[in-house]
């Protein structure tokens, strides 16, 4: 037997003004989350974009298809209600960031790395005041504890929606700076996406592709775009 799916019952989804910034309405009815709260969201370019796949919807409702509902409803009922462990896990992506890990050979590798990763952990030195150290091989890196810290900061001063969207950007990349440079306009997504991906095409280059893999990298960078415009969203 296949499983029940809701079906679209809505004749059209708006977008409203209301205490607390934007409301998504079917038929004038507010959108719920999973856990009954009401679906708010800080911009109107947010809610439009939400209202829009709403819309989009033909018969059955096809919650794959609602990357944008689903990252609301996430800020909403899962980093709202526990923000400062979100912003706390995520800060630990400063200790341990991928940029600061290099390889130990070859040599074209070590220069690929260098010339991509090296300006991008000077435009953190001198954003934040985060100074993070390098080294070769995966062994773990100590890092000064405050350059992580100011590393850190801009989670704890983010909205919970920019939260959400920047869980995606640093689990995506690997990298806090990463992540904190495309929310800055440093990097655009295809970019950083592509910064965060250089062992892996060092090694598609050495060996050939694999036809799995390079299926999930582009789930992987489609999830980060997307990251990427919710967040440009929140604003």
């Amino acid at each position: 037997m296949s499983a029940w799916k809701a079906k679209r019952f809505w004749k059209e989804s708006t977008v409203e003004a209301c205490d607390g910034g934007f409301a998504v309405k079917l038929d004038g009815r507010g959108v719920k989350t999973p856990a009954k709260t009401p679906l708010v969201v800080p911009t109107e370019a947010l809610a439009r974009m939400i209202a829009a796949e709403w819309d989009a919807q033909d018969g059955a409702v096809r919650p794959e298809t609602m990357p944008a509902t689903r990252m609301a409803n996430s800020a909403l009922d899962k980093v709202a209600p526990q923000f400062d462990a979100v912003a706390a896990m995520l800060a630990e992506y400063g200790g341990t960031d991928l940029l600061c890990y290099r390889a130990p050979e070859p040599e074209a590798l070590i220069a690929r790395q260098a010339a991509a990763w090296d300006p991008l952990l000077d435009w953190a030195a001198e954003t934040f005041g985060a100074r993070l150290a390098t080294g070769q091989g995966v062994m773990h890196l100590a890092q000064d504890a405050d350059a992580v810290a100011r590393l850190a900061r801009p989670l704890s001063d983010a909205s919970a929606f920019q939260l959400a969207a920047l869980h995606d950007l640093i689990a995506i990349s690997g990298s806090l700076v990463l992540a904190l440079a495309v929310a800055r306009g440093r990097l655009g997504a295809a970019e950083a996406f592509d910064l965060s991906r250089i062992d892996e095409s060092w090694q598609a280059e050495q060996w050939g592709r694999d036809e799995e893999a390079d299926a999930l990298e582009a789930v992987r960078r489609t999830d980060l775009a997307f990251a990427a415009q919710f967040l440009a969203a929140c604003r």
